[in-house]
């Protein structure tokens, strides 16, 4: 991650910590790297000053570290300390070396399939506890991703916002990254675990290309285009663009489960890794006695869910396990289909 010196203007300490160098400025603050007398480092997010007065950047910022303090999980930097009545209001996380995703990309060029799928696989692990805990990113992207030495980080929950929230800020403003923007979020209908999904999707499809799945323009046309046209994913790896479409679908309800995505990922990884690239894994057992019927199962979520013929469970959002009629869904998997 690229380090600044501090300028005239920056503060040399905040709170209990000493502040080192810039590592960013966006539209809420700056961004700085500190240590505390134990040389503990941290990222040290301070509000801008213009801002400090102003009471609905104030509720923003709360909601950041409200968010930060719920979730558990190795995938995301964990809250250190933060001071919310200050004249200045600040949080400090644990300090996560290594590159950005966009930045790894943009200096050394796409990744692999393998190397993709094993980083999707963390951060749909990752996602998992962020829903858990009630809390939607909204803005999931590569710039917001470290790949720290002990796997990928997602950071940066300024505009986090509890399950089933409204996407809009004021009439007609989308919150958000154009391009990796969910449509419901565009549309400003309520966000869910989905919102993060189609995110993580696209986010994946650049990893892959090294490029948008939307491709570029202004903020208008991405966020038609979201909407509206389906992505490019013609160089994204054969093993990957299934399921990564299925993530891009414009009905939250088609899109895989942050479980499903985990699983299949880890799959995709392993395989592709070994050098296996013509081979499909192992479908979910959900699928295997469709197949049995003489009939392929589709493992990915974003076809028409199927009854299994012979029985009375329907599979569990897309095949990743087989529940008898009317009992609860797998984990992780927002509903079943019924049977009958």
């Amino acid at each position: 991650m690229a380090m600044m010196r501090l300028r005239r203007e920056d503060p040399r300490v905040v709170g209990s910590f000493r502040l080192h160098r810039r590592l960013g400025a966006g539209g809420m603050g700056v961004v700085y790297l500190g240590s505390d007398k134990k040389g503990q480092r941290v990222a040290l997010k301070v509000i801008r000053p213009d801002l400090a007065e102003d009471q609905e950047f104030r509720s923003r910022f709360a909601r950041e570290v409200s968010a930060a303090r719920r979730i558990r999980g190795g995938c995301t930097a964990r809250l250190v300390a933060a001071d919310l009545d200050a004249d200045r209001p600040w949080f400090a996380t644990q300090y996560v070396p290594g590159p950005s995703l966009h930045d790894r990309v943009a200096d050394g060029g796409p990744l692999g399939a393998a190397e993709v799928a094993a980083v999707g696989a963390a951060l749909s692990e990752g996602l998992v506890a962020v829903h858990e805990a009630g809390v939607v990113h909204r803005d999931l992207k590569p710039s917001n991703i470290l790949l720290s030495p002990k796997g990928p980080r997602i950071i940066d929950f300024g505009i986090a916002w509890a399950t089933g929230a409204s996407t809009l800020t004021h009439v007609g403003t989308a919150v958000g990254s154009p391009g990796f923007l969910a449509p419901e979020q565009v549309r400003g209908a309520a966000v869910t675990p989905a919102t993060d999904v189609f995110s993580l999707g696209a986010t994946l499809a650049y990893a892959s290309m090294g490029d948008s799945p939307f491709g570029h323009g202004s903020s208008e046309v991405m966020l038609y285009r979201v909407v509206h046209e389906e992505a490019h994913l013609q160089d994204v790896p054969d093993a990957l663009a299934p399921l990564v479409r299925a993530c891009l679908a414009k009905d939250p309800e088609e899109r895989p489960s942050t479980l499903q995505l985990s699983l299949r990922l880890k799959e995709i990884a392993a395989r592709e890794g070994q050098g296996f690239t013509g081979v499909r894994p192992p479908a979910p057992r959900g699928a295997e006695s469709e197949r049995a019927a003489g009939r392929l199962a589709d493992t990915y979520p974003d076809r028409a869910q199927r009854r299994v013929p012979g029985q009375q469970g329907a599979p569990c959002g897309g095949g990743v396990a087989v529940r008898p009629s009317g009992a609860p869904c797998c984990p992780g998997t927002r509903r079943c289909a019924r049977s009958g």
